[in-house]
């Protein structure tokens, strides 16, 4: 398959067309509402459980002497579920009758923070990680004994493959535009149905 722009650009703009017709024709928008979901912070149940996690904690601090390791741990981990609690408060989140935060992917703009940040960040990472995997087998394929090298895995040239793949959206647009990204039709088999 040889890459042709011209037939990307036709593609796009139709589709670009196709989805402005449909933004501009008279479709409502839909407004998600969360009567049944308070803030955090002004969510009864969610102060209990703040209260009863606090209170695990340290009916198990009395168990210990005071300057103990373990005694030592369980403050740290008080002052942290209390941290906890309390970003969860400020952050806006809303919680339900049961005092859980809860995710809203609405793609309203004030819950950005809930669902779509966090989501390109794993699709980052993901993409970070197929890249590297990628890069490596296409190293692996141009040694001596490329099976060998798929299994028993170079780990200084996977380092620094990792290390460089970082960049992977640039790269990976690099390859696209020259043409290195997809395989030609000639390197793909069909089935002789």
């Amino acid at each position: 398959m040889k890459f042709n722009f011209k037939t990307l650009v036709a593609k796009i703009s139709c589709l670009t067309l196709f989805s402005c017709s449909l933004i501009t024709s008279n479709v409502q928008i839909a407004y998600a509402d969360f009567n049944a979901l308070k803030p955090c912070k002004e969510s009864p149940a969610f102060q209990k459980r703040l209260g009863s996690s606090v209170k695990k904690l340290e009916n198990r601090l009395k168990l210990y002497t005071p300057d103990s390791k373990e005694a030592k741990f369980l403050l740290k981990e008080i002052d942290a579920t209390k941290a906890r609690f309390e970003r969860y408060g400020n952050s806006n989140l809303l919680c339900g009758k049961e005092g859980l935060p809860r995710i809203i992917a609405s793609g309203q703009f004030d819950h950005v923070n809930e669902f779509i940040l966090p989501g390109l960040l794993f699709l980052y990472i993901t993409g970070w990680i197929g890249w590297v995997g990628r890069k490596y087998i296409q190293y692996a394929s141009t040694t001596s004994n490329a099976f060998e090298n798929e299994i028993i895995i170079n780990v200084p040239v996977a380092i620094s493959i990792m290390n460089s793949g970082f960049l992977w959206p640039i790269d990976s647009w690099k390859e696209f535009v020259n043409g290195d990204l997809l395989a030609s039709d000639d390197d793909i088999t069909v089935s002789p149905r």
